[in-house]
């Protein structure tokens, strides 16, 4: 599926605000090679991950999505009463429900403000904006926060040193605002989509409606199983075509792209997609080598550090592209435009 945002009004969207939250805790290369059998070389060189942070016993997914909603309206002059709506890209919820947003919601004050989930895995956050932009340029909103929330510390089998070694913990989004000045859209262009027959290369069998937690199970299949050959097969080839698809649909080319923000799930992903569109390796933010993948927050957290260390600056075009469970892909053209 591929949208182009305000074709149908005046109404436009605009991406206002970004800001994040990351748990205190360090898990390095080297304190994994005192939990599973690997080593720093072993990691680095097939993830390009160093480090990622892991949650404290007492957190779950709703307290880390609050710091970062606290940060997002912080940062962006904006309070929790002017907020219509609250949406969490999250599949790690706290529980199956209620949900995170609305946990988050009343913890930050935004009371009486619409609050759900979605749950589009590693590509939620691109999802989570498709909706903020759709309700806001239909005039149903003006003001959403987008919080991408995740902890998979909780759902990495320690014994599986394929996956334990991937995945961080953190929370991190935006606030999007709808701006009647009858201009373009500040979100030039989405393309979202997903490919069920590959859903049981990246799942957890245990715990729905399938396979309840209440009958008997394998211990393994309460974690996070993944076919890392497929998803890598998979996750290199949509990186390229949805970016290159998504262009091509606005008119636009690769030098168009003043940044590219893609999510940070493995280094050889990201260089093969860069590599492949020819995009100049200087208009790519990542920060995977200390966060490992953080999921649906992993691209707003990498945006979050990009505009906090200038590289990200108001009126620059970014290309957002994700990938993740379901199997699903998205791709996002957005005009930074902060408040």
């Amino acid at each position: 599926m591929i949208g182009v945002p305000g074709a149908a009004g005046t109404r436009r969207a605009r991406l206002a605000g970004l800001g994040y939250y990351v748990p205190d805790r360090r898990l390095t290369n080297a304190d994994l090679e005192e939990i599973v059998d690997t080593t720093d070389e072993w990691i680095v060189s097939r993830t390009g991950i160093r480090e990622r942070r892991i949650v404290a016993p007492d957190q779950a997914t709703s307290d880390l999505a609050i710091r970062a909603a606290e940060n997002i309206l912080e940062s962006s002059g904006c309070t929790a009463e002017e907020l219509d709506v609250l949406i969490v890209p999250t599949c790690t919820p706290d529980h199956l429900f209620p949900s995170v947003a609305a946990l988050t919601a009343n913890a930050i004050g935004a009371h009486g403000a619409a609050a759900f989930d979605i749950q589009a895995a590693c590509s939620g956050f691109i999802y989570g904006l498709a909706q903020a932009v759709a309700l806001i340029e239909s005039g149903l909103a003006d003001k959403i926060l987008v919080v991408g929330a995740e902890v998979f510390s909780r759902i990495v089998n320690p014994n599986d040193r394929s996956t334990f070694v991937l995945f961080g913990d953190g929370a991190a989004g935006a606030l999007v605002v709808g701006d009647g000045d009858g201009g373009p859209s500040g979100f030039v262009g989405f393309e979202l989509g997903a490919d069920g027959s590959k859903g049981s290369q990246l799942q957890i069998p245990v715990g729905g409606t399938r396979h309840p937690a209440s009958e008997a199970f394998d211990e393994a299949d309460a974690y996070l199983q993944m076919n890392g050959r497929e998803v890598f097969k998979f996750a290199t080839r949509v990186m390229e075509e949805s970016v290159v698809h998504l262009l091509d649909h606005l008119g636009l080319t690769i030098g168009d792209i003043d940044l590219m923000v893609p999510h940070q799930a493995n280094q050889r992903i990201i260089d093969h997609a860069v590599g492949r569109l020819g995009i100049d390796s200087a208009r790519v933010f990542g920060n995977l080598d200390r966060y490992g993948n953080t999921s649906a927050a992993s691209i707003p957290l990498a945006l979050a550090e990009a505009r906090d260390a200038g590289v990200l600056t108001a009126g620059m075009r970014v290309m957002m592209v994700g990938f993740g469970a379901g199997l699903t892909w998205a791709a996002c053209l957005v005009r930074y435009e902060p408040t």
